[in-house]
């Protein structure tokens, strides 16, 4: 939210001046969530970002206020080696953040996370919208401390997590998931193919969703008057958006029992996340309509559409976190993946502004960029990522709910130690001990250690044993619900 409608120079500097920091950003977030998939460059990403935890983030802030500074003391300073730099200093501790808050909110059950990605996008678009009507310069500022609250909340649930490892976040064995790594869509590949499926099919709609974002943020890089009320319109209906959102999984969305993504009733077919997605997108495409009639009030019509994009933003970081727990992934490598995949094609939208502003100028540039953006939005939701896939979702889902059921229930009956019962849902899924070892970056030989004492006090011999026994327990769980 920090960098939506901002500018750092003016439009005599030409349109690639104008969003150089934006742009810069995105690519080095891009560039660190792209290393953050492979394992040991993860490893060491992660324990840099737990270092800056460790720190509150401080460094992250004292960047951004040099940054400010030192555009204020130079402003002859070459506009690309400013957005360099703030690239490299912002860009990555924000990564390193968004994948330490996917690693948190990876290891909860999927029906508590998900509400509670509305929740903290609503918080911070709340915070932001209170220092955007704020009528004072420089006001924005304030918002530079907002990593400092969000390093504070990781924190805060490292320290409950120690202290309770079953009060309400995921553990070994415990509801939901085994883990940072656990969850799988069933003992069979069947459910594997299709969580591939439905994985490939959210992220090429993430991407188009980033297109359309970004032809709209370069129109908005042109757009001179009513800035702060486009903002202050843009986080009030993002907040109104997540409260909305939010009512879909009842009064107490956080409490158990709560279903986040599989259907509430008998007669319907996709659960709340599924209500939440077609609202944002609803949203979206209604600002794309808007935007004439908003411009006649003095009000920046794209601030109905960045709106709606946030609300499809929300949804998308619930469906990576989904998809990474149905997928038996890593959660921290599913959300790095994503948002890839996300600020690729929002690259991509602002370039290919750049070229309808050059092609058509300011003025003839925004009805393009407007229907190329509104197509974009629409063939994401009707062809890439349907309401039918969600459906689908929604089976998968359920499918892994069992399955993990039936490994809490095996590691229970069987006393399993906590690294046992994390290594059993990937043992059922028939992973081999060489890639159970890179998932939780231990040796061959200690998973091989692992095994042969889960064998043990399971009373089983060989691996197709203990499968039979989780597709046993499985089918005895389905039999009785």
């Amino acid at each position: 939210m920090l960098y939506l409608d901002g500018s750092v120079a003016g439009p005599e500097h030409g349109f690639l001046a104008d969003r150089a920091d934006l742009l810069c950003l995105l690519a080095v977030m891009a560039v660190t969530f792209a290393l953050m998939l492979h394992r040991r460059c993860r490893a060491a990403l992660l324990r840099a970002g737990d270092g800056l935890v460790n720190l509150l983030a401080a460094p992250l802030v004292l960047a951004l206020l040099v940054l400010v500074a030192l555009r204020a003391v130079l402003p002859e300073a070459p506009w690309i080696g400013l957005a360099l730099l703030e690239g490299l200093l912002v860009g990555v501790p924000l990564a390193l953040l968004l994948c330490l808050w996917g690693r948190a909110l990876g290891a909860a059950p999927i029906d508590r996370s998900v509400p509670e990605v509305f929740i903290g996008s609503a918080l911070g678009a709340a915070v932001c919208f209170l220092v955007a009507a704020l009528p004072v310069d420089g006001a924005t500022l304030l918002l530079y401390a907002l990593p400092l609250g969000s390093a504070w909340g990781l924190r805060a649930l490292a320290a409950l997590a120690d202290a309770d490892p079953a009060g309400g976040r995921a553990s070994a064995g415990g509801e939901g998931a085994a883990g940072e790594t656990a969850g799988a869509a069933g003992s069979s590949d069947a459910p594997d193919d299709e969580a591939s499926k439905l994985s490939g099919r959210i992220l090429a709609g993430t991407v188009v969703f980033g297109l359309a974002t970004g032809a709209i943020e370069a129109m908005t890089a042109r757009a001179q008057a009513a800035s702060h009320t486009s903002l202050s319109v843009t986080f009030i209906l993002f907040v109104l958006y997540c409260v909305a959102a939010l009512q879909l999984y009842g009064a107490r969305p956080l409490s158990l029992g709560t279903r986040a993504v599989l259907p509430s009733g008998s007669g319907q077919e996709t659960g709340p996340l599924g209500g939440a997605y077609r609202l944002a997108v609803l949203l979206m495409v209604g600002g794309f309509i808007a935007v004439p009639l908003l411009e006649r009030v003095g009000v920046a019509g794209v601030a109905v559409v960045l709106a709606g994009y946030l609300g499809v933003f929300s949804v998308l970081v619930s469906l990576f976190l989904v998809m990474g727990r149905i997928a038996g992934r890593d959660a921290t490598a599913s959300i790095a993946r994503g948002f890839a995949a996300l600020f690729a094609g929002e690259i991509l939208g602002v370039l290919v502004g750049a070229g309808a502003l050059a092609a058509f100028g300011g003025a003839g540039a925004a009805p393009v960029l407007v229907t190329l953006a509104g197509v974009a939005a629409l063939y994401a939701y009707l062809f890439l990522f349907t309401d039918r896939d969600m459906a689908a979702l929604s089976v998968v889902v359920s499918r892994t709910d069992r399955f993990e059921e039936a490994c809490a229930l095996i590691a229970a009956s069987a006393k399993l130690s906590k690294r046992e019962s994390e290594i059993l849902p990937l043992a059922l899924r028939g992973r081999t001990a060489e890639r159970i070892a890179g998932e939780f970056f231990i040796s061959k030989n200690t998973v091989d250690t692992h095994l042969r004492r889960i064998y043990a006090k399971c009373g089983v011999h060989t691996r197709q044993e203990l499968i039979d026994l989780g597709e046993r327990t499985e089918r005895e769980l389905h039999e009785r619900n």
